[in-house]
């Protein structure tokens, strides 16, 4: 038990110094950047189906 507390501890000074304005905008390009391989991917699936692919 007095590892985990110790853990939880280092845990809790590592991310004590951050700022919640740096961890907004690290979310929001991660979610920018998830969204655009989302569209990449709806946009080369609908190409396969459009120009006849053999999904086999």
């Amino acid at each position: 038990m007095d590892k985990i507390l110790l853990f939880k501890e280092l845990y809790l000074e590592a991310f004590r110094n951050w700022t919640n304005i740096f961890l907004n905008k690290y979310f929001k390009v991660f979610s920018w950047f998830c969204f655009a391989l989302l569209l990449i991917t709806i946009y080369a699936f609908i190409f396969r189906v459009a120009t006849g692919f053999a999904f086999d």
